[in-house]
């Protein structure tokens, strides 16, 4: 089973590599990092177009993309028992002692952690995101978030606003969440070589353009804010179902000379854009935790963002200007950041970054909350069905068949 004190750990999510976001990051640095400290990871994700089987990646951090298509939003279908012979030979073969689920919307996640747990495996979920209570989705995801985490042995957020959120939509107790916040390679993400003129203020923009991130917000704040400042350049990075909206709002106020659409930016290109910039702009109605803000803060960018979520929790005061998610509130923001550019020394926070954020720390932490998973004693299965009597009725007959049919196989 390896060395004393070391773990065997799989990854599970739908969201990985090749595509790119904040939780396939969180995945692979957090994997990277554990592997240096001597653990085995393997990821489990379904296959991307013609990526299929195992792969290798960096430091022989070994991918099982299972031939499962993704049906929306890169989610798999959900079969319940579809993947429970694909699971298990994983988990048997790889002699895996702890399994990781990632991201509340990702059905395979779901589906291998209940798997794991009936096969007597311990199991951590990190939750990456912020849900609602009211709208009919909200309450379908909550629902499911409740069926798949009545068993899991220990529970990680990305900041304090999301443990508060997850503990109030799964009933999880407290004291099985975790706090660890999501970190940068500043290594990466570094600032300019040399610091910009500010003869011209150029804003950066990097998002998906869709109404969660505030695409709609950036339509009305853009034309206002070149309004009032007439040497403020914008530069918007990101694709999506809104980005037609911005397009639209560029020609109606003839901004086509000082608002720049990059489209779809690669990962790879992330930085080569903020370094262009001197403040950074994240209009987003929901956020658990934003890396985004992360990756600008150590590039030296002065960050404005609405104050929504875990963003308060992110960086400290004088690296950021929030305001509430309103188009009026947004354009003051803008111009007291701009007023606020003569004090920012890039370099400075750069290494502040440094100091506050790393995914080495990170590693450990998530390292401290496996050691208390793997002491926590397995409940018998009749008390796993009946576990806080928070599922009626039909969920708990539901849980239970699908117990005994993983029991069985």
């Amino acid at each position: 089973m390896g060395e004393p004190g070391k773990h065997r750990i799989l990854m599970v999510s739908d969201f990985f590599y090749p595509n790119f976001g904040g939780v396939e990051n969180h995945i692979y640095y957090l994997s990277q990092c554990l592997i240096k400290e001597g653990h085995k990871v393997v990821v489990m994700t379904h296959a991307y177009q013609n990526r299929s089987g195992v792969r290798y990646m960096t430091n022989g951090l070994k991918v099982y993309y299972v031939p499962w298509k993704p049906f929306l939003m890169q989610n798999t279908l959900p079969t319940f028992f579809g993947t429970l012979p694909i699971t298990r030979t994983i988990l048997i073969r790889e002699k895996i002692s702890l399994v990781h689920g990632h991201q509340a919307f990702s059905t395979l996640c779901h589906e291998a952690l209940m798997h794991a747990r009936t096969m007597g495996y311990k199991v951590v979920f990190t939750d990456h995101s912020l849900y609602g209570f009211a709208d009919v989705g909200s309450i379908h995801m909550n629902k499911v978030l409740q069926f798949t985490l009545a068993d899991v042995t220990q529970a990680i957020c990305v900041s304090h606003t999301s443990k508060e959120n997850t503990v109030l939509r799964s009933g999880l107790p407290p004291e099985k969440v975790y706090v660890i916040p999501n970190a940068v390679d500043t290594a990466m993400f570094k600032p300019a070589p040399e610091r910009l003129n500010r003869d011209e203020i150029v804003i950066v923009v990097l998002s998906r353009l869709v109404y969660r991130k505030g695409a709609d917000l950036l339509v009305e704040v853009i034309p206002e804010v070149c309004r009032l400042h007439p040497n403020v350049r914008f530069i918007v990075g990101g694709d999506g179902p809104k980005r037609v909206r911005l397009e639209e709002m560029r020609e109606k106020h003839s901004l086509q000379d000082r608002v720049d659409m990059l489209g779809a930016v690669p990962h790879a290109k992330v930085r080569s854009v903020l370094i262009t910039g001197h403040i950074f702009l994240n209009s987003s109605l929901t956020e658990a935790f934003c890396i985004a803000i992360l990756e600008a803060a150590s590039c030296g960018l002065l960050t404005v963002s609405t104050r929504v979520g875990g963003v308060p929790e992110v960086l400290p005061d004088d690296m950021v200007v929030l305001a509430a998610p309103d188009p009026t509130t947004m354009v003051h923001a803008i111009t007291r950041a701009i007023h606020m550019l003569p004090q920012i020394d890039p370099q400075d926070m750069h290494n502040r970054m440094k100091k506050l954020y790393s995914w080495p720390d990170v590693a450990r932490r998530t390292e401290i909350v496996y050691n208390r998973a793997l002491k926590c004693s397995n409940p018998p299965l009749l008390d796993r069905l009946s576990r806080e009597n928070i599922l009626h009725s039909y969920d708990s007959r539901f849980f239970a068949l699908a117990s005994l049919a993983t029991m069985a196989a």
